[in-house]
């Protein structure tokens, strides 16, 4: 398939001039440039929202018409459909289906392994039965509940100059040796993830499914957690990726919850920060975008042009420069140069400068990517970002231990 087919002026059209798609995300997505591309492209104007998870999902539920697209982890899916304000996607709307990781579309790797149930596995969340269902389907369908547009797999930020060792398993989150020098996401779904990974490394938990833990296993992680923030065994904890970056580059902490364009910035700043693969793997998660049950007419069509755009490559470059990868990794080479693409998919050294989205150098020639090629990093997801059962319980709780 040649890009050209898919992207570029062939996109106008007329009718399309005077609609405006609002599309609303989190920051680590719902990006100006992104936005300023796509209307260069598909020649109608794109309003480009960011809020916190927690905004995005009420919005979603309780303002659905103040927003067409909606933007983020395929988790909250599971908190958003049950109420009847997204629609279906119909496959034949959409062009990249065929070229999808089969993460989502068959729930497996490429040799046809089945990828980790623990947590919200994409392909769980991913079909419909019609479309204005407001439950899942068991199985691949022709209605999709939304386009998947981003995935990566999670794992610890590392001041490789300052930690004398090789840290190779979640555990080390926790070893004493970096007292007063750790730190944690301070979002309850993510950080209750990151702790039960280390937690359980470390032989200090077993969880029936830490994807779902009981009210009991709940209780009893963040009562660990508030004990070693209490004994100042955590820095800080942190909400904004931005944070994370200025922990890592004023020295304050060592070791962290730390995102892919958090790495990529801080190494921008010549912060020496590493994210290796560890022994008990990666914490996945991905991302989707889903049309608000309200759009019809011009506004719809506009939409399937949008998403269909998204995924054409130009998007899975920009997001590629920070670490992330997309769903549909056959498009993005058409934007990247063969060295982004060797170094950012395939693991290879550097054979120029890196740069990220912003064209700040975040890897040096020789540099490699931690973790090496797609399929070694994806391949070894071992738990998904997710909302629990007892997620109301888990908020409680969680806010105890940010005030402690």
């Amino acid at each position: 398939m040649d890009k050209n087919a898919h992207t570029g002026p062939i996109f106008w059209d007329q009718k399309f001039r005077d609609v405006t798609l609002r599309h609303y995300g989190p920051s680590y997505s719902a990006i100006g440039q992104i936005a300023l591309q796509a209307e260069k492209d598909l020649g109608f104007r794109i309003e480009m929202h960011v809020e916190d998870e927690d905004t995005l999902i009420d919005r979603a539920i309780n303002r659905p018409e103040t927003m067409d697209i909606f933007d983020l982890d395929h988790w909250a899916y599971r908190l958003v459909l049950p109420h009847g304000v997204l629609q279906g996607i119909p496959l034949d709307r959409y062009l990249w289906w065929d070229w999808t990781l089969p993460i989502f579309t068959q729930g497996t790797l490429p040799d046809g392994t089945a990828t980790s149930r623990v947590g919200t596995n994409p392909y769980t969340v991913q079909y419909l039965d019609a479309a204005d269902s407001t439950r899942f389907a068991d199985g691949p369908r022709d209605l999709i509940a939304m386009v998947p547009h981003m995935l990566n797999a999670d794992t610890l930020g590392v001041r490789t100059d300052l930690v004398e060792r090789p840290v190779t398993s979640w555990a080390d989150l926790l070893s004493s040796e970096f007292a007063g020098r750790a730190g944690l996401v301070d979002i309850p779904t993510i950080g209750i993830l990151d702790a039960a990974m280390a937690l359980e490394a470390a032989g200090l938990m077993i969880y029936a499914d830490k994807g779902n833990m009981t009210r009991g296993e709940i209780d009893r992680t963040v009562d660990q957690l508030i004990g070693l923030r209490r004994s100042g065994h955590f820095a800080n904890l942190w909400q904004r990726f931005e944070d994370s970056v200025d922990l890592m580059e004023s020295g304050e902490v060592v070791i962290q919850s730390m995102w892919a364009p958090a790495i990529a910035r801080a190494r921008s700043r010549g912060v020496r920060c590493g994210y290796p693969g560890l022994a008990e793997g990666y914490r996945g998660w991905a991302a989707g975008l889903s049309i608000m049950r309200h759009v019809t007419g011009p506004t719809l069509e506009a939409a399937y042009q949008y998403l269909n755009w998204y995924n054409a490559g130009w998007a899975g470059a920009f997001i590629a420069r920070e670490g992330y990868y997309s769903p549909v990794p056959g498009s993005v080479p058409w934007f990247l140069t063969a060295s982004e693409w060797n170094f950012w998919y395939e693991g290879k050294p550097a054979a120029e400068p890196i740069t990220d989205p912003y064209g700040n150098v975040s890897a040096q020639p020789g540099d490699s990517r931690f973790g090496g090629p797609l399929w070694d990093r994806i391949g070894r997801i071992t738990c998904w970002n997710t909302v629990m059962d007892e997620h109301a319980h888990l908020q409680r709780r969680w806010r105890e231990l940010s005030m402690a």
